[in-house]
This record gives structure tokens, C-alpha cells and sequence, in this order.
């Protein structure tokens, strides 16, 4: 079966390109985006599409048991398996956050735990797909010496584990003293070079474009700009479906920041659905930092755009202000009915810590998730019986010095209202029998 997929213009569908030719843009400076040949997927059916699926899920035939790979005619078919660089990414938990949502009102609850993944954040999925058409790309002949990106950590941890698996040097730029040590340390050990600039991600964004746009330097931009990632990325919400045995859910929830997440959720989506294997779309909201919140503010203004100066967030991640994918995510959420709602600094930190109480151990980025769920049930838009998925965006514990300021009442601007530090004690019997008689009734 003659299953293909190439670049694109969005706004010339004639203008083509491979998907292992050094291309960024379209002729006219728009972003390109990743099209597939539809008609020769639709030589299957969608019962057929599933029970492929089903076969390879969370098989250890390769490279099909990697949640992103199980789905490779619909991700990057034409790489050769041996350029395949996976970790297994993908198959993450999808956790019934039962006590959650019976303390904020909804029954049926559940929490994407993309966090579980090699490097600890969703970025995997993107990245393995990158980093595979490199190999590609370097197989080929093609003179690339490096692969680079700007990030505010996750996406430098990813590029960075997947670079060296493949043997391929990494560059990244990230924003000075604005990451968490954890993640700060993970490109580091991967042996990437690390460039911590004084600037914010924008301004390590606008380096990184600049150092990867001369044709002569051989150095691949792996921002997500570059809509390979995009493929990778747009597996999660059919990963979502595939584990609810193909019902879609009502909402879905993702944090925002540089917005092509958002874009790769929509985009997973429709393809099942121009394929019949849904018959009805979720409708998605994205959650933003008040702090970094320029979607939100064009969602209040009648979607009308301007880039903002991000101020500082716990949710770093998506400390933003001038996200690339911008205009991808607004076309996004007009199509899946969509809703854009923020998260103050208070509200963030309290639904982590309520998230946290009830078993999962939620970044901070996916307090801001929860925080947006908590005011939409509040106002009524999210229904009691509805079935929502939050998406969590990477692991609480690569977020520890946020958790323990928070439990120390050390968060500026932050009431600690669920905080639950040590107790100390001496070594006494009786001390502690009062303190338990206290607190345990």
C-alpha cells in the first residue's frame, strides 16, 4: 500500500516537499504542516484500522510497541525501521482521578499521565519522530552535523536522550536560571551543549531560528515550528480513544504554551474521524498560565492576536508570550468548539496539590490544566456526567523545588491552602501519640 506522507504549505496544498528535505517554511513564510495520502489509508477500513492498532499495543515487535510507532502509516510511514529511534514512549497510564472529580464535581475523571514517558514529559512523542527522520536524513547522505532547539526544558531533555540514542550531537538554548534544576540536568547528562542564554524562550527562540537558518550550517531546527514533532504529538488523543476502546470523551484538557500541542491534539482527532473511526470530536480546551497568556487573551478578544512580555510562572514550561503555533491553535479550538481559560499563580498551585492529595503527583503545568477544569465545572460549561480528560504534560517530580516551596509556604504570592509539611518532634512516645491523636482523630 502506497502509504506517504510530505510537507505542505496550508496555504498552497501544491507546494510539496519530502518529509527529509531541510524545509521549514513555505515559499510565502508560512509554517508547513505534515499531510498524509488519505486515500490509500482508506483502503482499510476503520474496524481494520483498530485491530491493527490493538495488535502492536504495548507489543515488543519493532519498533510497533512504542505508542507512536504501533501507528507508523499514520505518523511517518516511509522512514526505515532501522532509522527508528524509540524509548518506548507513548502507552502512558490513563489514571481514573476518581476522588478528584467527586471533590470538584465531575463523575467521570480521568488524567492523562504523559509525564510516564523516557524523559519524563510528552515531548517524547514528538521528538522520537524528529530525531528518527535525522537518522534518516543523515542515512541518506544529507550533511546535518547537528540538531538544535530553544526550550524552557522539556523539550531540551527529550531532544537531548533522543540525540544521544541516535549518536546524533544536540544542541540546546535555554532561557538562563528560568528551568528547574531537574530539567536543567537532563541535557546535560545526555551530553548536549547547553547554551543558557539571558533571555526568556523567546528570545532563545529567536537565536535558534537565526543559527539554523543558514543553509550552509548543518545544524536541524527541532522546535515545534517544525510540524515533524506535530505527527508524533497527535498520537495522544487517539492513544486517549484507543484506551476508552475507541469512545471519544467529551472534553480534553491540555496546557499551552508554544501551542503546537494543542494543534497535535486537534490534529490526531480529525484523522480519525475523516477515517470513521469516531464518529463525533471532543471538545478541547486549552489552559494557560495567567501569567503567560496571550491565547486567552485573543480567545477574549474575538480571537484578535498580539504577542505579550511573558512574566514569570511556576508553569515554566509554558512561560510564552509569543507562541509559534499561535495561529495552527486558534484553527484548532474553532473547530472542536474549543475553549481557552487561565490559571493564577493561586489557582495552579492549589489544584496541583489537590491533584497530589488524591494519588496523582501533578506538575505545574498540569495545575494549571487542573485549575482551568475546576473554574469551566464551576460555571457550568463541564456537566456533572461529563467525561473529561486532563492531559498531564510531564512528571511532578521533575518540578520538586515547586512542591516543596509550596508545602514550605515559600511560593510568592501563594497561600499555601493545602500544605501538608513535616511535623518535628523529638524522640518521644508521647509527643508523638498527641500529634497522631490530632491529626488522625
Amino acid at each position: 500500500m502506497n502509504y506517504s506522507a510530505w510537507f505542505a504549505a496550508q496555504d498552497d496544498p501544491n507546494e510539496r516537499y519530502p518529509l527529509t528535505e531541510v524545509v521549514y517554511y513555505s515559499k510565502s513564510g508560512g509554517l508547513l504542516e505534515v499531510q498524509h495520502n488519505m486515500d490509500a489509508l482508506r483502503q482499510r477500513s476503520a474496524a481494520e484500522w483498530k485491530q491493527l492498532f490493538e495488535g502492536r499495543w504495548m507489543r515488543t515487535s519493532w519498533p510497533y510497541g512504542s505508542g507512536v510507532w504501533g501507528k507508523k502509516e499514520w505518523v511517518c510511514p516511509e522512514i526505515e525501521d532501522k532509522n527508528i529511534v524509540s524509548m518506548f514512549e507513548g502507552g502512558s497510564n490513563l489514571f481514573w482521578a476518581d476522588r478528584l472529580g467527586q471533590e470538584i464535581g465531575v463523575d467521570d475523571l480521568w488524567i492523562k499521565m504523559c509525564g510516564n514517558s523516557h524523559t519524563g514529559s510528552f515531548k517524547d512523542l514528538g521528538m522520537t519522530v524528529l530525531v528518527s527522520v535525522v537518522k534518516q536524513m543523515i542515512s541518506d547522505g544529507k550533511p546535518i552535523r547537528a540538531v538544535a532547539c530553544a526550550s524552557t526544558g522539556d523539550t531540551s531533555a527529550a531532544l537531548a536522550a533522543y540525540g544521544a540514542a541516535a549518536g546524533i550531537p544536540t544542541i540546546v538554548f535555554l532561557p538562563k536560571g528560568k528551568v528547574s534544576i531537574a530539567q536543567l540536568v537532563q541535557p546535560v547528562a545526555h551530553g548536549a551543549l547547553v547554551l543558557a542564554l539571558d533571555t526568556d524562550f523567546d528570545g532563545c527562540m529567536r537565536v535558534v531560528r537565526d543559527v539554523t537558518s543558514h543553509p550552509d550550517s548543518g545544524i536541524y531546527l527541532a522546535n515545534s515550528l517544525n510540524s515533524l514533532r506535530v505527527e508524533g504529538q497527535k498520537t495522544v488523543g487517539i492513544e486517549i480513544v484507543q484506551q476508552f476502546d475507541w469512545d471519544v470523551p467529551d472534553w480534553i484538557i491540555i496546557p499551552g504554551g508554544n501551542l503546537g500541542n494543542t494543534f497535535a491534539l486537534g490534529k490526531g482527532m480529525q484523522m480519525m474521524y475523516d477515517l470513521g473511526m469516531i464518529n463525533r470530536l471532543p471538545r478541547i480546551v486549552c489552559a494557560q498560565a495567567e501569567r503567560a497568556n496571550p491565547l486567552y487573551r485573543a480567545y477574549c478578544n474575538n480571537w484578535n492576536y498580539e504577542p505579550i512580555a511573558a512574566q514569570s510562572t511556576a508553569a515554566s514550561a509554558i512561560q510564552i508570550g509569543d507562541p509559534v503555533s499561535i495561529r495552527r491553535a486558534i484553527s484548532t479550538l474553532t473547530h472542536f468548539n474549543g475553549v481557552v481559560e487561565q490559571a493564577s499563580e493561586q489557582e495552579l498551585a492549589d489544584a496541583a496539590a489537590r491533584a497530589d492529595r488524591t494519588g496523582a503527583y501533578a506538575c505545574p503545568h498540569t495545575g494549571v490544566a487542573l485549575a482551568a477544569l475546576i473554574k469551566l465545572v464551576k460555571r457550568g460549561e463541564i456537566k456533572k456526567s461529563d467525561r473529561v480528560v486532563v492531559i498531564s504534560t510531564a512528571h511532578g517530580l521533575k518540578f520538586s523545588r515547586f512542591k516543596v516551596d509550596y508545602h514550605e509556604g515559600a511560593l510568592a504570592g501563594v497561600q499555601s491552602n493545602f500544605a501538608n509539611p513535616p511535623i518535628e518532634l523529638p524522640a518521644d512516645v508521647d509527643a508523638v501519640r498527641r500529634v497522631i491523636a490530632e491529626r488522625m482523630g
